[in-house]
C-alpha cells in the first residue's frame, strides 16, 4: 500500500512522461531500489478493481441524492504503443484519422465506464468520474503454418472478445456491484455510442438497466403489433414498418417539441421529435423510444455564416422515460470524452513501459483510478466554493469549469 501511495502522488505531480521511473523521480526515489515498484503491477500484488470500488461507493452512496438514478457512460479508447511484443497490442483503426482515408495505429484497447455527478437539480453541468477501466484485446491470429485446431480456437476467441460482448459484461458487472453497495432500487441508465447499440447488448441488458444509444438514420423500425387481429400461427412481434428516422425528421406528420438541456457551458433549447412504443428487430420484444434531435446552429466567428451540426438519432429501452431526463443523460456522455483526453494527455495513461499481460492491464487502470480519486476529492473539497483561478483573458464571457490542471494544483498544495 505504501508503494502504491507513493506512485499515486507521482501520478499527480509528474510533469513529464508518466513512466514508472518518472513517477518515482517525482517522489525523490530516483536513486533508490525501484524493482519493488515495478513488481507492484505483477501477479496479484495490486487489485485495481478495489480502487474503483472505493470511488463508486462514495459517488453513488454519498454524493448522489438517495432517490436519484445512476447515470453512467461507456466507451472504448486506444492507447498508442511502440513495442510489438507488448501483451494485448495489435493494429487498430485510428479514430482521429480523416474520413476519406483509413489510418492504423499500434496500440491497446480499453473499455471505460464513468458515472455522472451532477452539480445540481435539473439541467446543469456535471462531472464524469471513472468507475471501471478494462483491458479488452482481440484474439491473436495464428500463423499460416499452424493447424486447423489453432484456427478453430482463434475463431472461437474472436466471438468471445467482441467489443459489444465485453461491453455488456461490464454493464452487468456494474449493475451487480450497485446491488451489492445497497443501490438495488436505483435505476441504472447507460448512454453509449453506435458501436454498442446492437443486438448483442440490447438483448442481454440486466434488470433495472436502461440503455440510450445512437442508431443509423436508415434504421428499420416497426410499430407495435395489432393484438386485435387474431389469426392462425404465432402472435406477431412486430407491426407495420415505420418511416426511417431520417424520413421522420423531414416529415410534417411528427411535430417538433422544445426541451431544455445543459450543454457546452450553458442551457439550450433543443428541438426534438419523439416516437414512443416502437420495436426494432435488434432489440427483440422490447418496447423502445425513438428520439430525433435537430442540430444546433453555430458560427465559427462573430461575422461568419450560420453552420449546423449533424442531427442525432437515439434509441432508449425505456419507452416512458422523460424526454428531458433522456436528453440530458445523453448530453452528459461528453464527460467520458473529457476523461479520455485528461487521462492520456495530462496523467499519461498508457505511457508506462510495461509489457507483460498483468502489468499492461493494471498500470493504466491504476492511473485511471488515481484520476478518479482526484476528481472526487476536488468535488468534495470545492463543491460549495467558487473557482479560485480566473478565466483566461481570451475567454472573458465564458464560465470556467475546473480542469485537471486546476485540480492537480489544489491537491498538491
Amino acid at each position: 500500500m505504501l508503494r502504491a501511495k507513493e506512485l499515486a502522488y507521482g501520478v499527480i505531480n509528474c510533469l513529464g512522461r508518466h513512466t514508472i521511473t518518472g513517477l518515482l523521480a517525482c517522489r525523490g526515489k530516483l536513486f533508490e531500489d525501484w524493482s519493488g515498484d515495478y513488481r507492484l503491477f505483477q501477479q496479484d500484488r495490486m487489485k485495481t478493481d478495489r480502487l474503483f470500488d472505493v470511488v463508486r461507493k462514495e459517488v453513488v452512496m454519498n454524493q448522489l441524492d438517495p432517490d436519484q438514478a445512476v447515470y453512467a457512460h461507456m466507451d472504448d479508447t486506444l492507447t498508442r504503443k511502440a513495442g510489438k511484443k507488448i501483451a494485448g497490442t495489435s493494429w487498430r483503426r485510428d479514430p482521429l484519422g480523416p474520413p476519406f482515408h483509413t489510418n492504423f495505429i499500434w496500440g491497446q484497447r480499453f473499455i471505460q465506464m464513468s458515472i455522472s455527478l451532477p452539480h445540481g437539480q435539473g439541467p446543469c453541468s456535471s462531472l464524469s468520474i471513472p468507475v471501471d477501466f478494462f483491458h479488452s484485446p482481440t484474439a491473436k491470429k495464428p500463423g499460416k503454418k499452424e493447424g486447423e485446431k489453432a484456427w478453430d480456437d482463434y475463431r472461437e476467441q474472436q466471438k468471445q472478445t467482441k467489443l459489444s460482448l465485453k461491453g455488456v459484461e461490464r454493464i452487468k458487472l456494474l449493475r451487480t456491484k450497485l446491488d451489492e453497495d445497497g443501490a438495488s432500487l436505483r435505476q441504472l441508465v447507460v448512454s453509449v455510442d453506435g458501436s454498442y447499440t446492437n443486438q448483442t447488448v440490447l438483448k442481454s441488458l440486466p434488470e433495472r438497466t436502461t440503455l440510450i444509444g445512437r442508431i443509423r438514420k436508415d434504421t428499420v423500425l416497426n410499430q407495435l403489433p395489432d393484438q386485435s387481429a387474431k389469426g392462425v400461427g404465432r402472435n406477431r412481434v412486430y407491426g407495420q414498418t415505420l418511416p426511417s428516422p431520417e424520413q421522420i425528421r423531414q416529415s410534417q406528420d411528427y411535430p417538433w417539441q422544445q426541451v431544455e438541456a445543459y450543454a457546452t457551458g450553458k442551457k439550450h433549447l433543443f428541438n426534438v421529435k419523439v416516437v414512443r412504443h416502437i420495436r426494432w428487430r435488434k432489440a427483440g420484444k422490447q418496447n423502445l423510444q425513438l428520439v430525433i434531435i435537430r442540430p444546433l446552429s453555430y458560427r465559427l466567428t462573430k461575422n461568419s455564416r450560420l453552420l449546423y451540426r449533424k442531427p442525432a438519432y437515439l434509441i432508449c429501452t425505456d419507452p416512458e422515460m422523460n424526454i428531458s431526463e433522456l436528453l440530458q443523460a445523453y448530453l452528459r456522455r461528453w464527460g467520458i470524452e473529457v476523461n479520455f483526453r485528461e487521462q492520456k494527455t495530462l496523467l499519461g495513461c498508457g505511457q508506462a513501459q510495461v509489457r507483460t499481460k498483468t502489468a499492461v492491464e493494471k498500470a493504466p487502470a491504476f492511473i485511471t483510478a488515481v484520476y478518479a480519486m482526484l476528481l472526487l476529492a476536488h468535488h468534495k473539497a470545492h463543491k460549495n466554493q467558487q473557482q479560485a483561478l480566473p478565466r483566461p483573458k481570451w475567454y472573458p464571457q465564458k464560465k470556467q469549469q475546473p480542469n485537471t490542471n486546476h485540480r492537480r494544483y489544489y491537491q498538491s498544495r
